[in-house]
This record gives C-alpha cells, sequence and structure tokens, in this order.
C-alpha cells in the first residue's frame, strides 16, 4: 500500500523569494506611483509636461510593461532559465530606475524602455521559480499557502514604497525618489544572490526545451511580433502620412495598430482550432476581451485617480496628521500667496525691473484653482498629503481582505458552495464597475468639481470595493489559461491574458489624456462602470457553457 507522501514544511527559499519580489514591487510601484505626477509637475522640478502627454506616456509604460512577460517567460523556459532570466531583468530596471534620476527627456524615454524590458525578464520568472520549488510532493499541498505569503511580500512592497517617495521627492527631488527605486531593487538582487546556492532554488532552476507540439520562438516572431513591428510603424507614421492620428497621438496608433495583427493571430488559432480545442480557445478569447473592462479600471491608480487626487480630492493634512507624518518625512507646503515666476526656467524666484518692481507674478498655488476663497489660508503655509500616498490603499486592503476572503472560500469550498471560477470572474466584473461607481458619488458629494474639492473618503471607498474585486479576477485569468488552453498553446495564450492587461493599461492612459474634455467627469466614471456592467452581463449570459467547458477539460469547475 502506498504510503502518502509526508507534508513538508515552508523551505528557506520562499523567503528568500518573497524578500526579492517585495523589493523589486516596491521599485516598481514607487516608479509607477509617481510617473503622472512627474510628468506634469511645473513647479518642483518634473518635466512640465501637459497633462495629455503624461497620461499617453504613463498609459503607453503600463502596456508595454504588461506585453514583454510574455516573450521574457518563453526565452527563460527554453534558453535562459529563470536565475540567469531574473538577474538579467533586474539589471535592466535597477539601471532604468535609477536613469529617471538623470536630468533630459532622452534620458527618461531610454531609461523606460529598459524598466519595459527588463520587466519582461523579472516578473513571470521569479513567480515561476517559486512555483517549481512546490512541484516536489511533500510541498504540494503547501503550494496555495505559498503564493498567499509571497502575494503578502508584493503588497508589503507596494505599501510602503509611497511613504518613500513622499518623503524623498518632498526633501530632496524627484531624482532621489526614482533613484530609490533602483536601489530597492538592487537590494532584492543582492538578497538573491546570497542564496543561489540554495538547493530548492537550484533544483527549480530548470529550462524546459521546446517539445514537438511546442510553437518555435522563430515561428512566434515571424506570426505574432514582427507584423506588429511593421504595424507599430505604420501607426506611428499615420500623423505624418496623413496630417492626423487617428487615436489622437502617435503612440496611441502605434499601440493600437500594433495589436491588430497579434488580435487576429488569436483569433486565427481559434478559427483553425477543433472540438475542444475550439470551445476551450473560444472561451479564452471571450474572456479575454471581457476583462479588458476590468484591467482599465485597475490601471486607474496611476493615471485617473491619481489625477483625482491630485486636483480634485482634499489633501490638507489635520493639525494632528501633520505632526505625526512630519516626524517622519515634511509634507508639501502651498499658499495662496502670489506666486513669484522666472518666465524663463519656470522655477518660482522673485523677478524685479531696474527699479525694484516685481514684474512677473502669478495666482496662488494651482492647489486652491477649486477651493472656496473663503477657505483660503490668508497667505499661512498648508500642509497637504501627498498625492501618491493615497496609491497605499489598495495594498493595504489587499493585505487586510486576504485574510478575510480567503479562508471564507475555504469555508464554502468544503461545502461545496464555493462560485466557479466563471461566476467568481462574472462578479469581479460587477463590483469592479460599483468601484467606478463610488466616483460618481464622489463628483455629486460637492456643488462642483471646479469650485470645491471632494473627501479623501471618497478614495478610500472606490479602492476598498474594486480591492475586493482584484481579489475575485486576480488569480482567476490565469487559472483560467491553465484550464482551457491545449497543452501546446499555453504559453501563447498566456501571452492573451497579458495583452488584455496590456490594452487595459493603454485605454485607462488614454481616457486620462482626455480628462480635462470631460466637462461632466460624472461620465468618464460612468464609461467605466456601464463597461464592467456589460463585462458582467455577459459572463453570466454564457455562464452555463463557461462552466460545461471548464467541467469538460479538467472534471471540476
Amino acid at each position: 500500500m502506498n504510503q502518502p507522501a509526508k507534508l513538508g514544511k515552508h523551505p528557506k527559499a520562499l523567503y528568500v523569494l518573497f524578500f526579492t519580489e517585495m523589493w523589486e514591487r516596491f521599485a516598481y510601484y514607487l516608479m509607477v506611483g509617481i510617473l503622472l505626477l512627474y510628468t506634469i509637475d511645473t513647479k518642483t522640478g518634473g518635466k512640465g509636461f501637459d497633462e495629455k502627454v503624461g497620461a499617453d506616456i504613463v498609459g503607453s509604460f503600463i502596456a508595454l510593461v504588461y506585453l514583454t512577460p510574455f516573450i521574457g517567460g518563453l526565452i527563460a523556459d527554453r534558453y535562459l532559465g529563470y536565475i540567469k532570466s531574473i538577474f538579467l531583468g533586474g539589471t535592466l530596471m535597477a539601471a532604468g530606475y535609477i536613469g529617471l534620476a538623470v536630468p533630459g527627456d532622452t534620458a527618461m524615454f531610454i531609461s523606460l524602455g529598459l524598466i519595459i524590458v527588463g520587466n519582461g525578464f523579472f516578473k513571470p520568472n521569479i513567480s515561476t521559480l517559486l512555483g517549481n520549488i512546490y512541484n516536489r510532493a511533500d510541498l504540494k499541498p503547501l503550494k496555495d499557502n505559498a503564493y498567499n505569503i509571497f502575494y503578502m511580500g508584493i503588497n508589503i512592497g507596494a505599501f510602503v514604497c509611497n511613504f518613500v517617495a513622499a518623503w524623498l521627492r518632498n526633501s530632496y527631488g524627484w531624482g532621489y525618489a526614482f533613484a530609490a527605486a533602483g536601489v530597492g531593487l538592487i537590494i532584492g538582487l543582492i538578497i538573491l544572490s546570497t542564496s543561489l546556492k540554495n538547493k530548492e532554488i537550484k533544483e527549480a532552476d530548470i529550462k524546459k526545451p521546446a517539445q514537438p507540439e511546442d510553437m518555435p520562438l522563430s515561428k512566434i516572431f515571424s506570426y505574432v511580433f514582427l507584423p506588429a513591428i511593421i504595424a507599430a510603424f505604420i501607426g506611428w507614421n499615420v500623423k505624418t502620412w496623413f496630417g492626423t492620428a487617428v487615436m489622437g497621438t502617435q503612440a496611441n496608433d502605434a499601440f493600437i495598430f500594433a495589436c491588430l495583427p497579434i488580435i487576429a493571430f488569436y483569433i486565427s488559432l481559434w478559427v483553425k482550432a477543433k472540438g475542444q480545442d475550439k470551445k476551450g480557445i473560444g472561451s479564452l478569447l471571450f474572456i479575454f476581451a471581457i476583462a479588458i473592462a476590468f484591467w482599465t479600471i485597475y490601471n486607474q491608480n496611476a493615471t485617473g485617480l491619481t489625477l483625482w487626487a491630485e486636483k480634485h480630492t482634499d489633501r490638507v493634512a489635520s493639525p494632528t496628521t501633520a505632526k505625526i507624518t512630519g516626524k517622519l518625512f515634511p509634507l508639501q507646503e502651498v499658499s495662496d500667496t502670489p506666486r513669484l515666476v522666472n518666465k524663463v526656467n519656470e522655477y518660482f524666484v522673485e523677478v524685479k525691473d531696474d527699479s525694484g518692481k516685481v514684474v512677473q507674478v502669478m495666482g496662488p498655488d494651482p492647489y486652491f484653482n477649486n477651493v472656496p476663497k473663503e477657505e483660503w489660508p490668508g497667505g499661512q503655509n498648508v500642509k497637504l498629503t501627498n498625492t501618491e500616498l493615497f496609491q497605499s490603499i489598495n495594498p493595504l486592503f489587499i493585505v487586510l481582505l486576504t485574510l478575510i476572503f480567503v479562508p471564507f472560500f475555504d469555508y464554502l469550498r468544503k461545502r461545496g458552495k464555493e462560485p466557479t471560477t466563471a461566476s467568481k470572474f462574472g462578479m469581479a466584473m460587477f463590483i469592479s464597475g460599483l468601484s467606478a461607481l463610488v466616483m460618481i458619488f464622489a463628483i455629486m458629494s460637492v456643488p462642483s468639481i471646479y469650485t470645491h474639492k471632494a473627501s479623501p473618503l471618497w478614495l478610500w471607498g472606490t479602492y476598498f470595493v474594486f480591492t475586493i474585486s482584484e481579489i475575485f479576477l486576480s488569480p482567476i485569468g490565469l487559472s483560467f489559461v491553465s484550464k482551457l488552453a491545449p497543452a501546446r498553446l499555453t504559453a501563447l495564450m498566456m501571452g492573451g491574458w497579458f495583452l488584455s492587461t496590456s490594452i487595459g493599461g493603454k485605454v485607462a492612459g488614454v481616457m486620462t489624456g482626455f480628462w480635462d474634455d470631460f466637462t461632466d467627469k460624472k461620465m468618464f466614471f460612468l464609461i467605466l462602470v456601464v463597461a464592467a456592467f456589460i463585462g458582467g452581463i455577459l459572463i453570466y449570459s454564457k455562464i452555463k457553457s463557461l462552466n460545461q467547458i471548464v467541467k469538460d477539460k479538467t472534471g471540476s469547475a
């Protein structure tokens, strides 16, 4: 009689990867949390770009950063191995973060490119390495728990980083904040490098040569990436050739055009498939299309909600908050006193003519543009909470709500009442739509957002609701792929999931680029509500067939 494998305990390797990933996510979320603010800042040494340009840059960055893990994962699987890929990706990203501290637009765009490529090698492979470690018989029962612990590391890094960013940019400037992201990533790589002789890590660092049924990289490049590169070139030049951009900017056109041959390729996989494979691929493409709405709402964190926090949220720190926080780092200070500006370099200095008279004067700090004059401080300095600190709300709720929902789903599972994978996906769409609905109520809470600022509690509310949807959906996409994709196409279909994430990031950036064109900001968020609700309705309209397809493939829904 076979004895069940003895249950092991979490190996040291888990905690090595936990801290490595914690520092990497610290770096990424620090950078992306202040990127839009940096591009549009005109007061403290930022780029001073128009909001539309800043949103375009951030949206394009998010879109591309979610595309590269697909190819980076394939290269690691078949050629480099996971450890080499992690160090290659981490080194490129660290160079990119530190490069953002270098003055000049060229340095910024090169640095963002390094981060995009580096993320492709780092992000998918550290998670795969962890999964390989827990494929051992005595560790398999602990795999879900291990990923929960690992996910906590991600959110600890995402929570802490915004406080570091606020402290450094308030005290020393933008460059120090970006450089801190690079230092954080280097710390993570050092932690990993000290454990390369660890038995579990060495055994998990395996290569998986392409199998006969796998699509070779050369074919993937010629069928997917080469047409996308050509299409992107055409999209970029549409404005040059015809005098106007189809989607507002050259970057938008390039991205949308590049997506078209990729989307056509995935549709061709479905057209050519037969039997159960056709059903599985069709279901995945259906889910990927709907998920775009979810990821558009998700990426408002770094785009639309960042602008809302910056321009329309009451960020005045209470005396108690200012006293407590002031001991940790200096807060931003603004005044309604007319500002003096040198128009040559946009730094605020006093400029006088030969008689000593001030000749260049601007109005009060822009923070007071939508504050009633009777509430202005009368020449006194007012301390503000940094905009990026609001981005720590989501990871805080992830940690707290995960502690509630993981045991709750476990409770339902033991009683046979856990919602199916497809049902969770549908619920997540409706809940994410409700999070955008909270922002409509935020707009309605003041006479006008052009004359009054809304309470910060509305941002807490929208993040709370959205985090519930994230817990429902975040692990679902990859679970769907693993359940429904034909074995020979699993990696490609994983790429399809990342593509939906990428498009959602780009759409979020495009929408934010038109922020000022939405004179009624309720329409901005109403679009998100409607898109998410339509997605939820579509999921539930196909729920029986989705559940049946999953059951036919795996034996359970």
